[in-house]
């Protein structure tokens, strides 16, 4: 059963860090939990298309691009593989592409927007850093709570 986000934040108060709401849903759902594999990268999805063929035995892929809009950090074929392959959902601080495609796809993809232009691949990027975006931190291991009323990030799992 998912945690309600808002039901957490009653009950946690400030220790529930919520992400600001800029994100947008683009995925066919809008819920998912799990704990973070976080992944630094800018104008590079080289990381995130490794991660997406490897099992995600339910966690969650949280990338920091950035904020850069000149680019979109990964579409169709590696939400797909995402999906394929038990990740619980998506939060990018960047952007998407092939909107119509993710709207589809029963999986929870959040960011900033989307953006038709692909990234590149220079074969950059970080895995299992600690990032800050969004006013929060989210560190490898984290749990997140999501749903249509936002993203909840705690140190532990929710008891």
């Amino acid at each position: 059963m998912l945690i309600k986000t808002t039901d957490l934040c009653d009950e946690l108060g400030d220790k529930a860090q919520v992400l600001a709401p800029q994100f947008v849903d683009l995925g066919g759902k809008a819920d998912f939990q799990g704990q973070a594999v976080t992944v630094k990268c800018f104008e590079d999805n080289s990381r995130i298309k490794e991660l997406s063929s490897q099992p995600g035995q339910g966690k969650v892929l949280v990338v920091d691009g950035g904020g850069s809009d000149r680019c979109a950090l990964f579409g169709d074929h590696i939400a797909e593989d995402l999906l394929n392959n038990g990740w619980a959902g998506v939060v990018v601080n960047g952007y998407v592409r092939d909107k119509a495609v993710l709207r589809g796809l029963p999986m929870a993809i959040k960011a900033l927007g989307v953006s038709p232009r692909k990234s590149v691949k220079r074969n950059e990027g970080q895995r299992g850093l600690t990032l800050s975006f969004g006013g929060v931190s989210i560190a490898e291991g984290a749990w997140l709570y999501a749903d249509d009323d936002g993203v909840v990030v705690l140190d532990a799992p929710y008891a």
